[in-house]
């Protein structure tokens, strides 16, 4: 048991759209991630998502609407909500997650920016 420093995890990576896990919680995940631009559209069946914002603004896409999450804040997208989390004029964020480890990146769509694997820092 050790003190985790979010910023410089932040700083072990620079891929963007490419979560990394920090910590487990029972069948949880803590994972860090940096985003820029556009994601892709999609969902997740079974799982909620925890994000939260710690450097930035994350535009969170929703079919009928868009939310900002400003950093501090925080916002949960439940299970089967459709969704696409952005950033806007080329404006690096950076996340902290919460999911379950059986959360899909991408849900069922496959893309090329799709990730199976979280290394873990």
């Amino acid at each position: 048991m050790k003190a985790i420093n979010l910023k410089e995890k932040h700083a072990a990576f620079t891929n963007k759209w490419h979560p990394h896990q920090i910590a487990q919680v029972d069948d949880m995940q803590v994972i860090l991630a940096k985003i820029q631009g556009e994601f892709v559209w999609h969902s997740h069946e079974n799982e909620d998502e925890l994000f939260q914002v710690l450097k930035g603004t994350l535009y969170m896409q929703f079919r009928d609407r868009t939310e900002v999450v400003q950093e501090g804040e925080i916002i949960v997208v439940p299970r089967g909500v459709e969704h696409c989390p952005s950033t806007k004029d080329d404006e690096e964020v950076h996340l902290l997650l919460f999911e379950k480890l059986t959360t899909a990146h991408t849900g069922t769509v496959q893309h090329p920016i799709t990730q199976t694997k979280y290394p873990k820092i």
